[in-house]
């Protein structure tokens, strides 16, 4: 998308430099103008138990997503993602009344198209086979949250796979 935009610049002032294009006093772009008007920003939803955590991920994703809402708990995800239909969900795995793993799950049951990425603390295999299992395309290890999760969103949204280092 970066490159349409500057595309669209360049041929801006390339226009401009030389009153191409002119209607009515202004310049039609309607090409460009299109294009980067589908320019936006990622929809991100947040599940985690621990404030702290919620806050620091929101912090890490702002200036480059639009982070849609949080909560802190299993139910709430399932419902409220099901509402909002993100890009892109991040959720832990240990959270009450349903955990991470069971709400992808009922996610994926209720046709959601968001893409899943695990932020959580549970290091062992089964886990991380577990979440996969669920069609996440993402894990990530919270003590690599500030190295690996914006890593992990970016393959996620081209359709790739990421796991931490563990």
């Amino acid at each position: 998308m970066g490159r349409v935009v500057a595309r669209c610049i360049k041929a801006l002032s390339f226009a401009s430099n030389r009153n191409l294009g002119k209607v009515n006093g202004g310049f039609y772009l309607a090409p460009c103008a299109r294009r980067v008007a589908e320019v936006r920003k990622m929809r991100i939803f947040l599940a985690d138990d621990h404030r702290y955590v919620l806050e620091l991920t929101r912090t890490l994703l702002e200036p480059t997503f639009d982070v849609v809402g949080a909560v802190e708990d299993g139910e709430a995800l399932v419902e409220t993602a099901g509402n909002l239909q993100p890009d892109i969900i991040i959720t832990d795995i240990s959270m009450p009344k349903l955990n991470g793993i069971e709400a992808a799950d009922r996610l994926r049951e209720s046709g959601s198209s968001s893409k899943i990425v695990f932020l959580t603390v549970h290091a062992d295999p089964d886990f991380v086979q577990a979440a996969l299992k669920t069609g996440a395309l993402a894990y990530v290890s919270k003590s690599r949250i500030s190295t690996d999760l914006l890593l992990a969103v970016g393959e996620a949204l081209n359709g790739c796979t990421f796991v931490s280092p563990m």
